[in-house]
C-alpha cells in the first residue's frame, strides 16, 4: 500500500486524484466512491455528509455529495457520471466516520454511464504515490497526521 506523507492509500483502489476521491468495482458494473485519506486530513472532523439521493444522476466532474467539517464545505466530484444507486446510511449519520477509516467509509454506489472510458483517467492504487507527491506539494499539504 502506497504511502504519501502519512497518508495511506490502498494498492486495490483507483484515484481521481485532482478530487481526492477514490473508486472501487463492485463486481456487479458498478463502483463504490469514497474520499481519500488526504481528503480527510485536509478537511480535518466531518461534521456533515449529504449524499445525492438513491436514484438522482451524477454528471461527470460533479457533486455526488456535500461534505462539512469545522473548517471547509464543498462537494465530493465524481469522476464517472451515473445513478446513485446506493447511500452509505452510516455515515450520514456518522460523518467522522470516514476521518477513522474513508476507505470503510465509501459515500455512494455509482452505476456508471461509461465507466470503459473513465477508468483509464484514474490512477491504479499502485501507481499513485508519484502523482499524490506532487499534488500534495502543489497544494502545500505537509500530509496526514
Amino acid at each position: 500500500m502506497p504511502t504519501v506523507r502519512g497518508c495511506h492509500l490502498p494498492d486495490e483502489l483507483l484515484y481521481d486524484v485532482e478530487n481526492h476521491t477514490w473508486f472501487q468495482e463492485t463486481g456487479d458494473g458498478n463502483v463504490k466512491i469514497g474520499m481519500t485519506t488526504i481528503a480527510t486530513a485536509m478537511a480535518g472532523q466531518l461534521v456533515a455528509f449529504t449524499p445525492k439521493k438513491v436514484g438522482r444522476s451524477v454528471r461527470a466532474g460533479k457533486s455526488c455529495a456535500t461534505v462539512e467539517s469545522g473548517k471547509w464545505v464543498g462537494p465530493a466530484k465524481s469522476a464517472a457520471a451515473g445513478e446513485v444507486i446506493e447511500v452509505n446510511q452510516e455515515l450520514v449519520n456518522q460523518p467522522n466516520l470516514a476521518n477513522d477509516d474513508p476507505y470503510a467509509a465509501w459515500m455512494v454506489i455509482l452505476r456508471p454511464e461509461d465507466w470503459g472510458a473513465v477508468k483509464p483517467t484514474l490512477v491504479v492504487g499502485s501507481e499513485v504515490a508519484g502523482p499524490y507527491e506532487a499534488k500534495m506539494e502543489a497544494e502545500g499539504f505537509a500530509g496526514c497526521a
